[in-house]
């Protein structure tokens, strides 16, 4: 028996949310489902709402320092759970992932350097790249109808072609989800090692590794790289924390992380969001067994779209997760172009998914399910889907 309540249904309309609040701004229906972007609908863990109480309470919000605590209890969770050994000197903290991705693309390349993605990946990469003046190489991913895996001839023929700089690793895989192997990353950097490249490995998802596919952080793998990377983590997924806007990013080489110092300098970003510090802190310090039962609840959300697809929906497969809190699905098996395809799941089913094509061109197919949400929501979004295909 939970003793966190995941099947309660907590209304976020009306909040000023993206997920829900967004719609009209899209075109799509007020009462649109959504199960697009990638945050939770269960409330934060107790122990972070606890810890913002107090914060609350306190009601002074001054300009903040990260005390030792949080640094130490990073360092214990990275420990603890993955048996990575960092150190407080590697931390700069940032208001999000994708804000640290782009000041990184600065850092770690000049203007007109190519930098390598493998879609179908998460698309804030390709504006990252593109805005700050980069250009996309792409080394897609290999799909067999079963399981997606790394061309790594193709990685390395790109990186030389290209004369690549960066390489921008996501790992676990969004959308894929995969959770990449200690020998696949280890064979990566072997060949970003070889030509000089640099990595940044965006390892948000990492809390989302599934039983029997532990994650590894990159330069654990790739110890020969651990000058030439730079990860960058958070407890934004694991923990439904994103509007607080604190991220974790290690950067171990002297010279690559005083670079990103420059970027963050640039742009006087020099505080970190109090409260974002405050819940992170108590996250990692007493949320793992939230963190455990809520991982065990969306399994089992897995499990249920899983069953029901087999037995009404055969014609769309379940590419099987290795992690993350995602349901990729293959819909080639309906026989529509991508516009059909879109057209059913907004129109028809009054589903707000997120098309496989802004992933990559080679998703078109593909249509990404969060499934962190109560069961009650997948049942909704499943029937949807059924009567918009089978009427």
């Amino acid at each position: 028996m939970s003793k966190f309540d995941f099947d309660r249904v907590i209304e976020r309309r009306g909040t000023n949310c993206e997920k829900y609040d967004g719609a009209p701004d899209f075109g799509y229906s007020p009462d649109i489902l959504p199960l697009w972007v990638a945050d939770m609908d269960f409330q934060a863990p107790p122990c972070v709402l606890e810890a913002l109480r107090k914060a609350v309470e306190h009601g002074i919000f001054g300009y903040p320092r990260t005390g030792q605590g949080y640094y130490d209890a990073i360092i214990r969770w990275f420990n603890t759970h993955f048996g990575w050994k960092v150190e407080q000197e590697w931390l700069i903290q940032t208001p999000g992932v994708v804000f640290a991705l782009s000041a990184a693309v600065r850092a770690a390349s000049a203007p007109g350097d190519a930098v390598l993605v493998q879609p179908p990946v998460y698309y804030p990469f390709y504006n990252v790249i593109r805005q700050n003046g980069r250009k996309v190489v792409e080394s897609p991913l290999v799909y067999d109808g079963i399981k997606y895996s790394i061309d790594f001839a193709d990685v390395e023929a790109k990186i030389i072609e290209n004369d690549v700089k960066l390489f921008i690793l996501c790992s676990p895989h969004n959308p894929v989800c995969r959770v990449w192997t200690a020998e696949e990353l280890a064979r990566l950097g072997s060949i970003c090692k070889a030509h000089g490249v640099t990595v940044i490995s965006d390892e948000i998802h990492c809390d989302f590794a599934f039983p029997g596919h532990p994650h590894t952080p990159f330069v654990k793998a790739c110890p020969d790289m651990t000058d030439r990377t730079i990860i960058c983590t958070a407890p934004s997924k694991s923990f439904n924390l994103a509007g607080l806007q604190t991220s974790n990013i290690f950067i171990p080489g002297e010279e690559l992380r005083e670079a990103f110092r420059r970027e963050m300098d640039i742009v006087s970003y020099h505080g970190v969001n109090s409260l974002g510090a405050v819940a992170c802190q108590a996250a990692y310090e007493n949320g793992a067994e939230w963190l455990t039962e809520c991982k065990a609840y969306m399994r089992r959300n897995l499990d249920y779209v899983r069953t029901f697809l087999a037995e009404h929906l055969p014609q769309i497969k379940l590419v099987e997760p290795e992690g993350t809190y995602f349901a990729w699905l293959d819909c080639s098996g309906l026989g529509l172009t991508k516009e059909e395809l879109d057209d059913l799941v907004v129109h028809k089913a009054n589903l707000w998914l997120d098309s496989g094509a802004i992933f990559g061109e080679c998703a078109a197919q593909f249509q990404r399910v969060v499934l962190a949400c109560p069961r009650a929501t997948v049942i909704q979004a499943m029937e949807n889907l059924k009567k918009a295909i089978c009427k």
